[in-house]
């Protein structure tokens, strides 16, 4: 049932690709299978399904869940506020409720021309029924508008993509029916990679203490968030700006200097006050 579009997903001048990354993607392609990805927030899986659809050539149409979202929001809504409120003006248009319904993304997915990539994000959000109310439409692809009396089937199937950041635990039903991957937080080897595609021109210097300071920060026992890629790209970009000698970082941890600009990368007062609160000791 798939179209014409290719399933070759490779790194870009903007994103890195692993390996195990492409095989899952492909997996869940050819198992039509929901691909859900988790990982720690800045480890690029929302970027996951831009690129994925910058690769194949095609539509991505984006679904971001909150607190609040329901379900059948993503199917479809019955507006009867404004159907009441025409009838009161006496529209024409009231005579056809199809005026009123409004199409939700996996309406507008399931319709679509050409094979898109429908991208459920941070589903984890949502109430704990979120998922399983969504489970008959992800697997037999259609839904009933119980309004107009008519079946919303998939033209093509979209290839779905999940993101969770862990913050609630998904239902077994649902589990069962993805295809899992758990997108690892980058090792050095690779996050100068992905540094490099953001900044070819920085120094291999002060990229390489950089890197070595971000990595023992990391591992900072006690910390409430850690500092993710978004985080060291952030202040990467400030030491670039400032002109920071790498020898600067080098000495962060003796008696001459605290991290500059450690701001960009704690991003609340404990972890503060306990970085701080370290140095102050190493210092001594």
């Amino acid at each position: 049932m798939s179209s014409h579009q290719s399933n070759t997903f490779n790194s870009s001048d903007s994103y890195v690709v692993s390996e195990e990354l492409k095989l899952a993607v492909e997996a869940a392609i050819t198992l039509e299978r929901p691909l859900l990805i988790k990982g720690e927030p800045g480890t690029g899986k929302t970027m996951l399904a831009e690129e994925l659809a910058a690769a194949l050539g095609a539509p991505l149409i984006q679904w971001h869940v909150k607190s609040t979202t329901k379900a059948q929001q993503g199917l479809y809504e019955y507006d009867a506020v404004s159907r009441l409120r025409d009838s009161q003006l006496g529209d024409s248009k009231v005579k056809d409720i199809g005026n009123y319904i409004v199409k939700g993304k996996m309406w507008q997915a399931f319709t679509s021309d050409v094979r898109p990539i429908l991208l459920i994000d941070e589903i984890d959000k949502a109430d704990i029924e979120f998922p399983n109310d969504l489970l008959l439409e992800l697997d037999k692809m259609e839904f009933y508008v119980y309004e107009t009396q008519e079946t919303i089937k998939a033209v093509q199937r979209p290839i779905v993509i999940i993101t969770s950041n862990n913050e609630k635990e998904l239902p077994d039903a649902f589990l069962r029916r993805c295809f899992f991957h758990y997108i690892k937080f980058p090792d050095a080897q690779e996050m100068k990679k992905i540094v490099d595609v953001h900044f070819p021109n920085i120094k291999p210097k002060l990229l390489e203490q950089a890197l070595v300071r971000f990595f023992e920060l990391r591992n900072v026992a006690g910390l409430k968030k850690k500092p993710s890629t978004s985080e060291l790209l952030d202040w990467l970009k400030l030491l670039v700006a400032e002109d920071i000698d790498p020898q600067v970082l080098r000495d962060a941890d003796s008696s001459k200097a605290v991290m500059p600009l450690y701001g960009a990368l704690l991003k609340n007062e404990q972890d503060l006050h306990l970085f701080e609160k370290l140095a102050f000791i190493a210092r001594r």
